[in-house]
This record gives C-alpha cells, structure tokens and sequence, in this order.
C-alpha cells in the first residue's frame, strides 16, 4: 500500500516497542496486513510471542529502559532483518496518583519507560534508521498538551517525548531520517481501562466534560499510525480534534484549573489518606518486576 510522497509498508522493518498488547499489538496487526515485517520489542513474553504469532512478526523479550539489552536487540533486529526502516517508540505505563502523596518508586518509573525508554530505543536505533533513511514516530499524548490532576509523571514525560521529537527531526532531517509525533487521547487500553478502575483517580478521569472524558477504539489508532508511517508523517493525531487543540495549548490550564476546582481537593485527601498510588494495568506491573 503506497502512500503519495510516502513509503509503501510493504516489505518494510519495523520495530514497535511496547509491542504485547494495546496500541503497540494493534499496530502490529494493521501492519502486517498491509506486508511489512515486524520486530516485536517488549515485555510480558507470552503475549510478545502471541503477537507475533498473529503477525508473523518476531519478538524480542527486553526493557527498553535497559540501554545494553536494547543495542544488542537492534543490532539482532538488523542483523535478522536486513535493516530497520521505522521504529515506533510506543513502550509505556502509567500510574495514579498526586504529587505530595505518591509512591515516589512509581512515578520515576514512570519518566523512566516513557522518557528515558524513547530517548534509549531511538538512540539505538538511529544509525540504523540512517542507513535506511528511515522513520520513526515518538509516541507522545493528548497529556503533552493538557495536564489534568493525578496525571504529572505520566504528562512530565509525554511532554518531554514531544519536545525530544521536536528537536530530533530537525537534527536528523538532512541525513534522510524523517521523525513524527503521535498524540493520542484516552484510548480503550488495558492501561487507561485500569486507570478508571481507581477509586479516586478513575472518577476524575471520567469526569471530564465532553470529549475530553470519551475512550476512543484502539483499531482507531491503529489505522492512524499505519497512515502516518505510510506519509513519514509529522504528527499523527486520534481522535482528530487532538491536533486542532495544539493551536490553543496556552489556554489548557486555565480551563483545566477552573474544572478541577470542585473536585481536587477531596480527591487529593482521599489519596492522602489511603495508599491508593502506584503504577496501572498488567503493563505496569510487567515494568514494576
């Protein structure tokens, strides 16, 4: 399948991190329908061996926070496959819970995959991506453009993905790499699904108004990624409005100041008085081990 002024997937390497299940397996699937061949980088072993299984793919059982493990496993990756041509940086987890009564363990987990797991996975890779004169989509989220209570260490490092991927693309631009930034809103995950799950944190989430509280279908993304890798594409946005947001982030505090005024403060006392904090869904507890 070609895309105009793009690449066609099929035939094309490429790696997903965070590949065992959510949106990095639904990328998978879509992309494997369409021809390319898949590295499966990730935790959880059964299900990285499921996916690949489904896909045709081959998985590789490896933290991405784990700098060694991730070279040897790009090298094997190239060395297997002739090459990389994208990386989809998609590895992360994220925990409940407000800044003065957090697990401080969970939130710097937290920074540690989502942040330091992009910069290691795509500083492994470049110079693969170079010889191919690749792409690679850093996987950001709706929470680098609005940061809502209970969710600082997930919008510290998705903030930080965006900015990585910002100065990235136009450092690796003139070697032939192309770089884009996915922002994603609440998606039907086993994450997210977890995260409404928690008694405090759960309530404030699906209390938002509007579209900013609605839970958008995985295949969703899925479609979109596979469109953006097609184009090497700037930025991928699900749902769509998420881009159109961009345009009016300086005004997102004030709106989320405003709403959270009536619920914070017993929110923030629940969670101070019970240890209700800590890292969601089995992704989370695979990175906690």
């Amino acid at each position: 399948m070609r895309y105009r002024d793009g690449m066609d997937v099929t035939g094309k390497v490429v790696l997903i991190t965070g590949a065992a299940r959510g949106i990095g397996a639904e990328v998978a699937r879509q992309l494997a329908a369409r021809g390319a061949r898949l590295a499966l980088v990730g935790l959880e072993k059964a299900q990285l061996e499921e996916v690949a299984g489904e896909t045709g793919g081959k998985a590789w059982e490896v933290d991405v926070t784990d700098w060694d493990a991730l070279e040897r496993v790009m090298n094997e990756v190239a060395e297997h496959f002739g090459g990389i041509d994208v990386v989809v940086a998609n590895a992360g987890i994220a925990a409940t819970g407000f800044v003065r009564s957090m697990d401080p363990k969970a939130f710097e987990r937290v920074i540690e995959v989502n942040l330091l797991g992009v910069w290691r996975t795509v500083r492994t890779a470049l110079p693969h991506l170079i010889r191919s004169r690749g792409y690679c989509l850093v996987v950001s989220s709706l929470a680098a453009i609005v940061h809502i209570p209970g969710n600082a260490a997930y919008s510290a490092a998705k903030a930080g993905c965006e900015a990585f991927a910002d100065s990235l693309r136009a450092e690796v631009r003139h070697l032939g790499v192309d770089v884009g930034t996915a922002y994603f809103s609440w998606i039907s995950t086993d994450m997210v699904n977890s995260a409404d799950e928690h008694p405090v944190f759960g309530k404030l989430r699906q209390g938002m108004p509007g579209l900013a509280g609605k839970k958008y279908p995985v295949r969703d993304v899925g479609r979109a990624v596979v469109r953006g890798i097609g184009k090497r594409a700037k930025a991928v946005h699900v749902p769509g409005w998420v881009g159109a947001l961009k345009y009016f982030r300086a005004f997102t505090p004030v709106v989320v100041d405003r709403q959270a005024v009536a619920e914070v403060a017993d929110a923030d006392r629940q969670m101070a008085r019970q240890d209700t904090s800590g890292l969601v869904g089995p992704g989370g507890q695979a990175a906690s081990r």
